[in-house]
């Protein structure tokens, strides 16, 4: 449930910056960084589509696995805690090369995106740590 939670917070955060990008909304609250000039960087389109737009993807990707996997049906599959570990490892190491472009390629931080970042790893973390804890209690069971 935390990653689902951190994943709904990460559509917010995405949708925010993908309605900026689109021009339905006029100036980012930044008040930490240089959020427009991250936003308006060439970096901030990837293959046609606001970066931010591929965030949202993610996170509703991510929202919808994290509720499958809270549901009666699937809590006893392996592939959804697998699953959640992969995405949200893509989603860090995805998070690491925008963090990079930043910092050495840009020389600009948007504080919306290094909070998104650390979603990212927060889910990250949590879904490491559901998918042990599934498979210890799963070890468990097979040695009882």
């Amino acid at each position: 449930m935390v990653v689902a939670a951190l994943a709904l917070g990460g559509v917010f955060l995405s949708t925010y910056l993908t309605l900026y990008k689109v021009g339905l909304i006029g100036q980012l609250a930044c008040t930490v960084g240089h959020c427009e000039t991250v936003n308006t960087s060439r970096w901030s389109v990837l293959f046609g589509l606001p970066v931010a737009a591929w965030g949202l993807a993610f996170y509703v990707v991510l929202f919808a696995l994290a509720m499958v996997g809270v549901s009666d049906r699937f809590a006893d599959a392996t592939w959804v805690s697998k699953a959640l570990v992969g995405l949200t490892a893509w989603g860090v190491v995805f998070s690491l090369w925008l963090t990079y472009l930043e910092l050495f390629v840009i020389h600009a931080v948007c504080v919306w995106c290094v909070t998104s970042a650390a979603v990212v790893t927060l889910a990250f973390i949590a879904s490491v740590l559901d998918w042990r804890a599934w498979k210890g209690a799963t070890r468990a069971e097979e040695a009882g």
